[in-house]
């Protein structure tokens, strides 16, 4: 289970031996080190110095010897910690780079043939990345949504995209069933940027509709997938749709 935990680590195999033998063995020479694990001092040498740019152990020189010895296991948390940050530190750097080559990027794409018209997602992962489309649109959002079986479907989700999309200024317009969770929702519609309509208590729905820019993006909650179609004269037809019923329901 520890060697589990070392590889999740992204310790290699004979670095997890030579730490592991350290925790026993306490300060040790490289010599002593190979007895234990079987390894060669040369490849002692190699993984000492692995781990300590990992922070996990330190050395230090008695009269001609070298000593290794393993910090205190708590110190793994202060390497993921260093971890964490190296990686966000490199992720920044490659989204600055992306954004730098962005142009370059989308000079080379041929609008008319590689831009798909329907893209399909499936599962929860996908169902996050097609909601993530939404957060682009340069105009209100106006959506077919029931709270209840959004939250059911994507637990955790919804509160934080909400938000989002109240910062990037986003607003919405949403016909809604009149349920506990929708109705409780409505609450928050300032702070949300949203302006909702309650259907007839008799009338509802599971799925969800969002029409925004020339896009329609279709959720089936209850089998995990979602459609996103491009096409402004489908577009068009969906927003007279919703307008039309919009108008024939009662403002809260």
């Amino acid at each position: 289970m520890i060697r589990d935990l070392l590889n999740q680590l992204n310790f290699s195999e004979k670095e997890a031996n030579v730490y592991l033998a350290l925790l026993e063995l306490g300060s040790a020479k490289a010599k002593e080190i190979s007895r234990k694990t079987g390894l060669n001092r040369t490849t002692i040498y190699d993984i000492c110095e692995a781990l300590l740019q990992k922070g996990v152990i330190s050395k230090y020189k008695k009269g001609a010897s070298m000593f290794f010895n393993a910090l205190d296991p708590k110190y793994l948390i202060t390497y993921l910690d260093r971890e964490k940050e190296e990686n966000s530190k490199k992720i920044e750097k490659q989204k600055r780079r992306i954004n730098e080559l962005l142009p370059q990027l989308i000079s080379l794409q041929d609008i008319s043939s590689a831009k798909p018209k329907i893209q399909f997602f499936e599962g929860e992962k996908g169902m996050r990345e097609a909601y993530e489309d939404t957060l682009t649109s340069k105009e209100i959002i106006l959506a077919y949504a029931n709270v209840e079986t959004m939250h059911e479907g994507l637990p955790n989700f919804f509160p934080e995209y909400y938000a989002r999309r109240a910062k990037n200024k986003i607003f919405i317009r949403a016909i809604i069933p009149r349920n506990e969770a929708s109705i409780e929702r409505s609450k928050n519609n300032q702070q949300e940027m949203r302006d909702t309509r309650f259907l007839p208590e008799e009338m509802t729905f599971s799925p969800e509709v969002n029409i925004y820019n020339n896009k329609i993006l279709i959720v089936s909650w209850k089998e995990k997938m979602a459609i996103l179609i491009e096409s402004k004269e489908l577009t068009d037809l969906q927003r007279i749709t919703f307008d039309l019923l919009w108008d024939t329901l009662p403002k809260n």
